[in-house]
């Protein structure tokens, strides 16, 4: 199936006129950036995910949401509140202030913590001239979205009717755990017209897996009509030969060997999801005498008040273990005041901190510049990251001095150079994210005539659709081009 022009959009003409469902992928899915997808279906417009690239500032990181002018708006869903799902939201209601927001009840407890957030970092690196960017949205905008948020149990239908929805039309969603980060969706959607049904699924980013907080991912019954399935992991072979269970025990290990040395471990992460899943390790540590109990353990930022919203949610959203208390963990504040780094650093202790890339100007990065040039201390990274970023940087030039045995160097700050690499690093692969081969397991079971292979890299989508052609050559794939509009 091959992408038209976005006034002509191809027709399938097998299927009838009201069953027709016109797709735009409005991201720019092949770097992981802002994930956005706009669906049309009995004349009723729906916007799944609204997210902004976090490698790009101001108006680059948006999706294109001038390719939908001129088209109906009335239903978004946003299916976590991970930046680039969530972080565009207040731009996309202020172009369509008339649009029914709908999400589950932790998301919107998240976005009420995290798009206020993101308004006050864009103004602030705009101040501080770490950008020259001028702000998307101001924190205003973004409070005043938490008065339309719809929130919607896990396994419940809604309706998303609007008034051009067609008499005799009916269009439903329903969410499903995803098991990514707390509150993550699936949105399935049904539309039942007098010609029939149709059966969508989107996985927005997912996990089969269990972690240490989330169970793993559950999933509406097949056959579907399409299948909207993320393919992050499609070009990761690593990823689908890991235990997560080994995985664990080498982390808590190299913890272990850290504190022994007398050194600190900074464990950069993501501020949602893999923050409050390495405290649960860390706890879990301490429960097992791995780690010593009153080992200092350092936060910093919004991560206690995501805490709280995790502890709020524990007996409502889906848990292995509704006990648990992320905030009940042991934790210091790291102190506001640059001078007062170093000396935290004389004694052993964990900083679990952002940002997970050690993008410049976070905490993260400046702890980094402070420990890498010693041989006790330790960098821990539980996460992806992009060659380009800090993080990817550090991680390349660990794996040459590995390779040659010989000193390097590595650029950790642009402002502050190259500096000498001396500290232990590693890579502990806990992802949030489903491996390639559960993510044909997803297409095995749900049956899906017609499969959009989005969010991942190029690499990653046409693994993901060689092998669902080879397997599954029932299944019509298609890897939807950015801005082109695609009649399923």
């Amino acid at each position: 199936m091959q992408p038209t022009s976005a006034n002509t959009p191809r027709t399938a003409s097998d299927i009838p006129a009201s069953l027709r469902v016109r797709y735009l992928n409005l991201g720019d899915d092949d770097v992981i950036g802002a994930s956005c997808h706009y669906l049309e279906l009995a004349d009723t417009g729906i916007v799944l995910d609204a997210g902004m690239d976090p490698e790009e500032d101001g108006f680059r990181a948006l999706p294109a949401f001038k390719l939908l002018d001129g088209r109906p708006v009335e239903q978004v869903i946003v299916t976590h509140a991970h930046h680039d799902h969530l972080g565009a939201l207040p731009v996309l209601i202020q172009r369509f202030p008339q649009a029914r927001v709908h999400v589950s009840g932790p998301t919107a407890r998240l976005a009420d913590i995290l798009l206020p957030s993101s308004a006050r970092l864009q103004k602030r690196r705009l101040r501080e001239g770490s950008s020259t960017a001028a702000p998307v949205f101001d924190v205003e905008t973004a409070e005043a979205l938490s008065y339309l948020y719809e929130t919607h149990p896990l396994d419940t239908d809604f309706s998303l009717n609007a008034a051009a929805t067609p008499p005799g039309h009916a269009i439903s969603a329903r969410l499903y755990h995803a098991g990514h980060v707390l509150g993550a969706v699936g949105v399935f959607l049904e539309l039942d017209t007098p010609d029939g049904l149709r059966r969508i699924f989107y996985t927005s980013d997912v996990s089969l897996q269990n972690q240490v907080i989330q169970p793993g991912a559950e999933f509406p019954r097949g056959p579907l009509d399409l299948l909207v399935l993320e393919t992050t992991l499609g070009a990761d072979p690593d990823a689908e030969l890991r235990s997560r269970k080994a995985t664990e025990k080498a982390f808590g290990e190299a913890l272990a060997r850290a504190i022994e040395r007398g050194g600190v471990a900074l464990v950069p992460v993501f501020a949602l999801g893999r923050a409050q899943e390495v405290l649960a390790m860390v706890d879990r540590f301490k429960r097992r005498k791995m780690l010593p109990a009153d080992l200092p353990v350092y936060t910093a930022g919004s991560m206690r008040a995501l805490a709280n919203v995790y502890d709020q949610t524990r007996h409502t959203s889906p848990r292995l273990d509704e006990d648990f208390e992320v905030a009940a963990v042991d934790q210091r504040r790291v102190p506001r005041s640059d001078s007062r780094l170093p000396k935290l650093l004389n004694e052993p202790g964990i900083f679990v901190v952002s940002s997970g890339m050690l993008f410049e100007r976070t905490l993260s990065n400046k702890l980094a510049t402070l420990v890498a040039g010693h041989e006790k201390h330790s960098i821990y990274f539980v996460g992806f990251s992009k060659e380009d970023s800090p993080g990817g940087r550090m991680l390349a030039a660990a794996q040459e001095r590995a390779r040659t045995g010989e000193d390097v160097e590595v650029v950790i700050d642009t402002f502050e150079g190259p500096q000498p690499l001396r500290c232990e690093v590693e890579r502990y692969r806990f992802s949030g994210h489903a491996h390639r081969r559960d993510l044909l397991k997803v297409v095995e079971d749900l049956r899906p005539a017609r499969v959009l292979l989005v969010h991942g890299d190029a690499e990653a989508k046409e693994w993901m659709a060689d092998n669902i052609r080879f397997f599954h050559p029932e299944t019509d794939v298609l890897i939807p081009a950015h801005g082109e509009v695609y009649e399923v």
